[in-house]
């Protein structure tokens, strides 16, 4: 069995509806869903603003490679077309593997170009790390460190404080 937490986002067409589909896509697996925050844009402005959450999923496969076939998945549902002009432009819906743990708590390190893990940028992402404290307020990011140090470095806190909760947008799930 594996442990993940994704980062859920879309700013293109029913954002809240690919955000909708994509909890529900992954089904049982998810244990707990964050909250939906609206964001600017992030390296590349020239788009639309996102909503963003955190989703925390068990999966019962023991190997981490699931999780990349499963937001893929999800986001080819979704209609997702990749523009390798704009590795940062605007998508139906972005699904990204942020941390994967094994059965036994160890974090999962991987180098592969497909799916490195932990995600090499999420320290850098503000639309990541402030949904999951909703979910874990004592998270700690693989080979990081505390997710709260991270969210109070200089460069990070002018990106939380642009984030707009959304609590009128609730990501139900059957759990």
């Amino acid at each position: 069995m594996t442990r993940a937490v994704l980062s859920v986002g879309s700013n293109l067409g029913d954002r809240y509806a690919h955000l909708r589909t994509a909890v529900e896509g992954l089904g049982d697996s998810v244990v707990l869903v964050s909250g939906v925050y609206e964001t600017p844009p992030w390296g590349d402005t020239e788009q639309p603003p996102y909503l963003n959450a955190v989703v925390l999923a068990v999966d019962p496969a023991p190997d981490h490679r699931v999780w990349l076939e499963r937001v893929r998945s999800l986001e080819s549902a979704a209609g997702r077309v990749r523009d390798p002009e704009r590795r940062f432009g605007p998508r139906t819906l972005d699904v990204d593997v942020i941390a994967v743990w094994n059965d036994d708590g160890t974090p999962v390190t991987s180098a592969d170009a497909e799916l490195t893990l932990p995600h090499p940028r999420a320290c850098e992402r503000a639309f990541v790390l402030k949904p999951w404290l909703d979910l874990q307020p004592y998270a700690q990011l693989p080979g990081h460190g505390w997710v709260t140090d991270l969210l109070n470095a200089p460069g990070l806190t002018a990106d939380a404080n642009a984030m707009t909760p959304r609590p009128d947008l609730p990501l139900e799930f059957e759990g």
